[in-house]
């Protein structure tokens, strides 16, 4: 009968520590995940006020504003305006344009439908900010018949105007 007992306790026992780990490791941590531009517009009232995290590509210039500045990042889709402190600018080298593609953020903060210090603009007001990806110039190369095709319709075009200029003299007469 003793043996019973204890092998009840034994499984009993098993079955509350396996329980206990189970619940433990399952709340470690869950990631947020990263929120696009199309979805922070589409359920702008759902997230106002609420952290989230948000990624894209540095636009534009960084506009300063004393000790705080404005940097727009761009996801492919929609271009979402960041405000944060100056102390995370360290972590920017390229801003995208024309000749250079812009370094790739992961931010993290509180998101505003109509935020009330910047005129009711949508805005994230960064937390933190992460590097994801360095940027780089971008070297566009012009295609081969291109500058023979401009200098072929420059000369039409001048052939045009001097024929233009002959008519209307040749008019006047």
């Amino acid at each position: 009968m003793r043996k019973i007992v204890y092998s009840l306790w034994f499984i009993v026992y098993g079955i509350f520590l396996l329980s206990t780990i189970n619940y433990t490791l399952s709340t470690i941590c869950y990631a947020q995940t990263v929120v696009s531009s199309t979805e922070l517009i589409e359920r702008a009232k759902e997230l106002n006020g609420r952290e989230v995290v948000y990624e894209g590509e540095l636009i534009g210039e960084v506009m300063n504003r004393g000790d705080y500045s404005w940097l727009n990042l761009n996801d492919g889709q929609n271009a979402i305006g960041i405000w944060t402190g100056n102390n995370f600018l360290n972590l920017v080298s390229f801003a995208g344009d024309y000749t250079h593609k812009g370094d790739w953020l992961q931010v993290r903060g509180v998101f505003s439908r109509a935020c009330p210090v910047h005129g009711s603009d949508l805005d994230i007001h960064a937390q933190s900010i992460s590097l994801i990806r360095r940027g780089r110039v971008v070297r566009h190369q012009l295609v081969p018949f291109k500058p023979r095709q401009a200098i072929i319709l420059s000369g039409v075009f001048l052939c045009l105007l001097i024929g233009r200029l002959l008519s209307r003299k040749l008019k006047k007469k």
